[in-house]
């Protein structure tokens, strides 16, 4: 994918997670939840999309919108800018699990080529990220969106999905 549309993919979808899940406090809490959405989303987009090749067909086709995301949160009728057509539901996805899951992070991030960034607050958040993205990083109002493509982001990482208990 150009460089261009990766970072119209990667904001529309950080902002997309900022609004489902907004930040609690003001404008400081809003900063530290956008680094952590932010944080989330690029090391989610770069399993993706590890190579240009791998990314091209979302440039043709686009990300696909935050249609589905927002009927999955009960956020439908949020809006309708233009930049949520932007929005990857994968991307969200596998960042919803990131931020959910500190395990998992952890795994994905060594998953990443070295080199590809530092990931301080997605990995050890001090308590002011906590208390800022309280809602960002709440296991059970993320699952839904984990949820949703969950598998893909396992055999990514090269796990097998756990069995249903």
């Amino acid at each position: 994918m150009p460089a261009h549309l990766s970072s119209l993919v990667t904001a529309a979808t950080a902002q997309w997670m900022t609004r489902a899940f907004p930040a609690s406090g003001g404008a400081l809490s809003a900063a530290l939840c956008e680094i952590q959405a932010r944080q989330a989303v690029t090391v989610a987009a770069r399993l993706r999309h590890p190579t240009a090749m791998d990314a091209e067909p979302a440039g043709v086709a686009g990300p696909g919108g935050a249609a589905r995301l927002d009927r999955v949160t009960g956020a439908e009728g949020l809006g309708t800018e233009p930049w949520r057509t932007w929005v990857d539901e994968v991307v969200a996805s596998w960042a919803a699990g990131l931020l959910s899951d500190p395990a998992l992070a952890a795994r994905a991030v060594a998953a990443l080529p070295p080199g590809t960034g530092e990931y301080r607050r997605l990995l050890s958040p001090d308590p002011a990220d906590t208390r800022a993205a309280a809602l960002l990083r709440h296991p059970d109002l993320l699952a839904p969106v984990a949820a949703l493509h969950r598998g893909s982001l396992l055999a990514r990482l090269g796990t097998e999905a756990a069995p249903a208990a």
